[in-house]
């Protein structure tokens, strides 16, 4: 007889992203991004402090999707003002992508989406922060036995 759903932790983690992003949507929708871009925005965010920008394939490497899914989220990203795209010097092939001022900002404004999850989670911080360690280890153990 199959494990029921509830008791196993990959439908225990996919129902809880799918919360998450239903909770987050309704001001993501405001801010007029959807959830990838919002993850391309932090990936830049976290960039700038380094480099100043990322290439799309950095950016697709740390949120473990394809360079053509990540395209497409930063031309609109682009679009909408909030990114700047070039050509790499050094080698053309390669795409930099880097924040502009609104998309900074925009960053910024995106706080409200952490604080409305402790809000609604009912737990504390130190108990979402202990949580999210667990699911990093998980995900690092999986990543790392996958490479064997």
């Amino acid at each position: 007889m199959p494990i029921p759903l509830d008791n196993q932790i990959c439908f225990s983690l996919y129902a809880t992203s799918m919360a998450i992003t239903r909770t987050y949507k309704p001001m993501l929708d405001a801010m007029g991004i959807t959830y990838p871009q919002y993850l391309v925005l932090n990936v830049l965010g976290e960039a700038e402090g380094r480099d100043g920008g990322a290439t799309v394939g950095a950016i697709a490497q740390r949120l473990a999707l394809e360079s053509s899914t990540i395209t497409p989220l930063v031309k609109r990203l682009e679009q909408a003002g909030l990114v700047a795209r070039r050509r790499g010097v050094v080698d053309e092939r390669q795409v930099q992508v880097s924040l502009t001022d609104a998309g900074r900002a925009l960053l910024n404004q995106c706080d409200c989406l952490g604080e409305t999850l402790l809000a609604k989670s009912a737990m504390t911080l130190d108990q979402l922060d202990a949580l999210n360690r667990q699911v990093q280890a998980l995900r690092a153990a999986l990543v790392d036995e996958a490479k064997t």
